[in-house]
């Protein structure tokens, strides 16, 4: 799915190149090439979350494979609750590990948070904190 179409006009709109379901019910976001993450887009992206998850708590994976940096003010953002029940961030490089890591570690994750860099151990362990997919 792509992100509506009133987000292209809102600061941080067209930095999120994606955001659905999966066939079992995983909600997958994924930001566009070489975005910066900062809190704008952070927050909208929490909003859009919020928005398609309506309430029930949902895995979230978080393609994080191609951005290029996420801001102190957008990690503080991603370190508030939302209605994801556990978030999965995929990477695939030593730099996106860092930046997972260092999020990670400077804050205090509101859901169960891992980084992988394997889609699919990505949603085996999304899979295995309780989410029954109805």
């Amino acid at each position: 799915m792509l992100v509506p179409e009133n987000d292209r006009d809102t600061p941080g709109g067209r930095d999120i190149s994606s955001l659905g379901f999966d066939g079992s019910g995983i909600l997958r976001l994924e930001w566009a090439r070489g975005v910066v993450i900062d809190a704008p887009n952070a927050q909208l992206a929490m909003d859009r979350v919020n928005e398609m998850c309506g309430g029930r708590p949902t895995p979230l994976l978080i393609d994080m494979a191609t951005t290029q940096s996420v801001s102190r003010a957008a990690r503080a953002v991603f370190a508030k609750r939302c209605d994801a029940s556990a978030i999965a961030l995929l990477g695939s490089s030593a730099v996106d590990r860092v930046l997972a890591n260092f999020f990670l570690g400077v804050n205090s994750a509101p859901v169960p948070t891992r980084f992988f860099t394997n889609g699919d151990e990505a949603v085996r362990w999304l899979t295995s904190q309780g989410y029954d997919g109805a």
